[in-house]
């Protein structure tokens, strides 16, 4: 193994170690606070399968989220606790499925139409729940109860316990990213990436394009109703602005601010934006305009994401450099 990959490597180990102190750290705020942005994180890492790894800038991913937030909600019993293994599996295949009927129509679709009709399809989405009495209209709806697992009327895991939601959270989140790697690590990752690239070429070569590209979407949509589903799961409270386009675009941002082309850089964006957006709201009485020169910086200074920092004091290796260096023109043209 390269000295760039050990390091890698053994900064992962330590920040799983770190995440895994962390509850027994710090206050209850603080765990609910870095479940938030985990579970935000994960949201990220599920737009960048079609963003950074399929080359898709998709503007209704929060629609997904929101779904899935919504089935969660409308499952739940008024007086009762959901049941965890029931209604989780169902949030995932109706965002799934969401996903795979939108996406087999605007994956017809290039450029700047594609981002079009994406935005178009969440936006009806939005305006769906935000216009009609279903599921509370504008005013959203409660989950008065957390979900939970039972067996025999015997509770096992109870997810209004902070530190017990936390490590839910954590435990999808290791997941999340077991499962991206081995996706992206597959022929259908290095498909995909091929028609990213040069999709002339890879369609030349034989590559399913519409086929590999619907795949991708579908998963992941599905996948950001996992990060949905435990959204409306810690606030217990579900409205329409989870499906927005202002909701996708941040999520946007986070990608950005992490970098395209790993599995975790969204993960990192997260983690920097909200931890940002913490601090500037305890100082400053304008810090969104604070908030954006920096993202502006970020972006200009560092087309790679902040990861790219790591890269400039310790290295990377040939392989990655070479993908930052594809990802950093690709920001650029974007």
């Amino acid at each position: 193994m390269s000295m760039p990959n050990l390091r890698v490597r053994l900064f992962g180990i330590a920040c799983m170690a770190m995440a895994i102190a962390l509850p027994f750290c710090v206050s209850t705020y603080y765990t609910q606070f870095f479940a938030k942005a985990l579970i935000m994180g994960m949201l990220a890492m599920s737009l960048n399968l079609v963003v950074g790894h399929g080359g898709l800038v998709s503007l209704c991913h929060a629609a997904f989220f929101g779904l899935a937030g919504y089935v969660l909600a409308l499952l739940s019993p008024r007086y009762d606790a959901a049941s965890l293994l029931t209604t989780l599996p169902i949030a995932i295949l109706c965002s799934g499925t969401a996903a795979l009927l939108i996406g087999a129509l605007v994956l017809r679709t290039r450029g700047v139409y594609f981002i079009m009709v994406t935005l178009a399809f969440g936006e009806m989405l939005f305006f769906f729940f935000h216009d009609t009495k279903f599921a509370g209209g504008s005013d959203g709806i409660s989950i008065n109860i957390r979900p939970e697992i039972a067996i025999a009327g015997r509770q096992l895991l109870d997810l209004d316990k902070p530190m017990t939601f936390y490590f839910v959270v954590l435990g999808f989140l290791v997941g999340v990213i077991s499962l991206l790697t081995m996706v992206l690590r597959s022929s259908f990752g290095r498909a995909l990436a091929a028609s990213r690239d040069n999709e002339r070429r890879a369609r030349s070569l034989g590559f399913p394009i519409f086929r590999l590209r619907l795949t991708a979407f579908t998963l992941s949509g599905a996948l950001a109703g996992v990060a949905g589903y435990l959204a409306a799961a810690q606030f217990g409270f579900v409205a329409p602005q989870m499906l927005g386009w202002h909701q996708s675009a941040t999520i946007l941002v986070m990608v950005l601010i992490g970098g395209l082309r790993s599995v975790t850089g969204p993960l990192v964006g997260a983690l920097v934006l909200i931890g940002m957006e913490e601090v500037l709201k305890a100082h400053l009485d304008n810090w969104k305009l604070v908030e954006g020169l920096i993202i502006i910086g970020i972006v200009i200074l560092l087309p790679n994401g902040v990861r790219q920092i790591w890269s400039m004091v310790f290295g990377a290796s040939p392989q990655r450099a070479a993908e930052m260096k594809s990802a950093a023109a690709e920001a650029r043209h974007a």
